[in-house]
C-alpha cells in the first residue's frame, strides 16, 4: 500500500568470492544489535524459515515507546501490503472450489463496477485487479483511505475508476495499485457469501492454525500485545495513533506477527501443503505457480552482485531471480508500520521482518533481510546495514531541504495583497468530492468533506500558490494548492501536488481535479 518502501540500493560492486557461514539466532542477534543502533525505530520482529522448520523468531525493542513493553516473536504488527498475498489465496481457493476462474470478468460479479472507458470495463478480469497493469496511475484514488477515518463507501470506490485517467495503455505497464485490490476484496464477498475479514480468518488462518493473526484491527479483542505505529521523522520516537478500518482489508488490512507468518511462508514454501506432515491442503501447487508466475513485467534490480535477470509481478508477489534462485517477496506500509517478507524457494528459505516504525524501519527490514538473504546465497558481508543508514540520512537531508525553501518562503512574503474571498467556495472532484475553502478566524483553510483530517491553513506561495499545512502530521502529507483564476480574478479549480519529494505515493494529490461548483 504505501511505496515509501525502498526496495533495493544499486551499488555496482564485484562480488566478492569470500563465503560467510548461514546465520545462528546468536548472529541474528547481533546483526539487529547493530541495526537497532544505526536505524531509529521503535520495535522490530524477525523470523526465518528453512528447510520446513522455524530456526529463529524473536522481538527487538519495545511495541510502544512510552509504555516500554518489549515486543516479542507474539506481538502484533499491521502487515500493511503484505496482506495482499491472503487476498489472492483466497482467489485461488475460490477458483478451485469452481465459484470463479481467473480470467472472470468482474463485471459478471460486480455489474456496477466501471473502468475509464468501455472496452477496459468489458475485459477488466480477476488477474488484473491483482497485477498492477490498469493502465492507472501509481496509487491513484489512495486519497479515499489515506489518511484514515474517511466516509468513502464501497459504493463510492466501485464508481470512481471511471473518472480517474489512465497514465498507459491498459495491461502495458506496472503502476502499483491498493483500490483494485479492495474491489478483489468485494469479488470475494459477492462470490463466498462472506466478507472478506471472514473469509481469511476461516478459510486461511483458521486452518493453518494462525490463531494470533486478524484480519482487522476492531477484531483484536486483547491488544495486550499489539504494537503500537511510530513516527522518527522529528528525530525522537513519536506514537501514533493505530491506523483505522478501510472498506475492506484486501490491499492491506491484517494484523499478524512473524511467528503466524512463519506458518505462512511455510506453507507457501511447500506448495500450498501444511501439517505436521504435509497431509492439509490449502490450494494446489498449480494454484501455488499462478500466484508465482509473473503477470506484469517491471525493471530487473541490475546490480552484478546479484546477477538478475528477470522482475516482475504475480498475484500479490514481486518476482526475481537472485543469483539463479528465484525471489518472491513483498513490503507493506502504513502510517508507522512496515513489513517485509522473502523467500527464496530454491533453498526453502523465507525471512520475515516486520517494524512499528515508519521511514528508518524500511531501513532495517531491507538491510537486515538482505544481510540474511545473502548469507544463504554464499554471497560476502556487504555492509547492508551501514549503505542503508546513509542513504537514509541523505534522502531525508535532501527531502527536508526542499520543503524548508518552502516554508522560508511562505513566512518571507506578505498576502496582503491577497482577496481571500476571490479564492472561498466548494470545488468538487469526480470521485474525492467536495473540498472546501474558507475562512477559520482571519485565516485561509481548506477542508474535505469526505476525509476529515485532511484539513488545514492555507498560506500564500506565490502566484495563485498556496502551500497547505494540515493538521494531519502522522505522514508527511503537506501539499500546494494551484488556483486557476477566471478573467475577473476569481478562483475556478485547483490542482494540488505534494511539497516535499519523499511525500507517500498514497497522498495522490496530483490526481484531483477540484472544480468551483459554489460559493460562500
Amino acid at each position: 500500500m504505501k511505496k515509501l518502501i525502498f526496495t533495493s540500493l544499486l551499488f555496482s560492486l564485484l562480488i566478492s568470492n569470500v563465503c560467510y557461514a548461514q546465520y545462528s539466532s546468536q548472529q541474528v542477534d547481533s546483526i539487529m544489535g547493530d541495526a537497532m543502533d544505526k536505524f531509529n525505530v521503535a520495535g522490530v520482529a524477525v523470523a526465518i524459515v528453512k528447510d520446513g522448520k522455524i530456526i529463529h523468531s524473536k522481538g527487538y525493542g519495545v511495541k510502544s515507546s512510552v509504555t516500554k513493553s518489549p515486543v516479542n516473536n507474539h506481538t502484533n504488527f499491521a502487515i500493511a501490503s503484505n496482506s495482499k498475498a491472503f487476498t489472492t489465496a483466497a482467489l485461488a481457493i475460490l477458483v478451485e472450489e469452481g465459484k470463479i476462474t481467473w480470467q472472470d470478468k468482474v463485471k459478471d460479479h460486480i455489474p456496477e463496477f466501471k473502468m475509464y472507458n468501455p472496452y477496459v470495463t468489458e475485459n477488466f478480469n480477476i488477474q488484473d485487479l491483482l497485477t498492477h497493469r490498469s493502465g492507472l496511475g501509481l496509487g491513484i484514488g489512495d486519497l479515499m483511505f489515506f489518511p484514515d477515518g474517511s466516509s468513502f463507501t464501497i459504493d463510492d470506490l466501485l464508481s470512481s475508476f471511471q473518472y480517474f485517467k489512465p497514465v498507459s495503455a491498459f495491461r502495458t505497464q506496472f503502476d502499483y495499485d491498493n483500490l483494485l485490490y479492495l474491489v478483489a476484496g468485494e469479488v470475494i464477498k459477492r462470490v463466498s457469501g462472506m466478507s472478506w475479514e471472514d473469509f481469511i480468518s476461516e478459510r486461511i488462518f483458521k486452518p493453518l492454525n494462525m490463531d494470533n493473526s486478524y484480519p482487522s484491527l476492531d477484531r483484536i479483542t486483547d491488544k495486550k500485545n499489539l504494537a503500537k505505529p511510530h513516527d522518527a521523522n522529528s528525530g525522537t520516537l513519536k506514537v501514533l495513533p493505530d491506523f483505522q478500518e478501510m472498506i475492506n482489508g484486501a490491499a492491506g488490512g491484517i494484523y499478524s506477527n512473524v511467528e503466524d507468518i512463519s506458518i505462512w511462508m511455510l506453507m507457501h514454501l511447500n506448495n500450498g501443503k501444511y501439517g505436521d506432515n504435509l497431509e492439509n491442503e490449502l490450494f494446489t501447487k498449480e494454484s501455488q505457480r499462478e500466484m508465482w508466475k509473473i503477470h506484469t513485467v517491471t525493471n530487473v534490480n541490475r546490480n552484478p552482485r546479484y546477477n538478475s535477470h528477470f522482475a516482475g509481478y504475480g498475484l500479490g508477489w514481486q518476482l526475481s531471480d537472485i543469483k539463479g534462485n528465484m525471489s518472491v517477496s513483498h513490503t507493506g506500509g502504513l502510517p508507522g508500520m512496515l513489513s517485509k517478507t522473502i523467500m527464496i524457494p530454491d533453498i526453502n528459505l523465507g525471512v520475515v521482518i516486520l517494524t512499528n516504525t515508519s521511514d528508518d524501519g524500511a531501513g532495517i527490514f531491507n538491510s537486515v533481510s538482505n544481510t540474511i538473504v545473502d548469507s544463504y546465497l554464499g554471497l560476502s558481508d556487504f555492509g547492508w546495514i551501514d549503505k542503508y543508514a546513509a542513504y537514509l540520512i541523505s534522502r531525508k537531508e535532501d527531502g527536508d531541504a526542499v520543503s524548508k525553501k518552502v516554508w522560508e518562503r511562505v513566512e518571507s512574503v506578505a498576502d496582503s495583497h491577497i482577496n481571500y474571498e476571490d479564492y472561498m467556495g466548494i470545488y468538487k472532484d469526480a470521485w474525492f468530492g467536495k473540498v472546501e475553502v474558507f475562512l477559520k478566524g482571519d485565516k485561509l483553510w481548506m477542508k474535505s468533506h469526505k476525509s476529515p483530517k485532511l484539513n488545514g491553513e492555507m498560506f500564500f506561495y506565490r502566484a495563485n500558490t498556496f502551500a497547505v499545512k494540515w493538521e494531519y502530521q502522522d505522514m508527511n502529507a503537506d501539499a500546494f494548492a494551484m488556483f486557476s483564476l477566471n478573467e475577473e480574478g476569481k478562483a475556478q479549480s485547483i490542482k494540488m501536488k505534494g511539497i516535499s519529494p519523499n511525500i507517500d505515493f498514497s497522498f495522490d494529490f496530483q490526481d484531483l481535479d477540484l472544480i468551483r461548483v459554489d460559493t460562500n
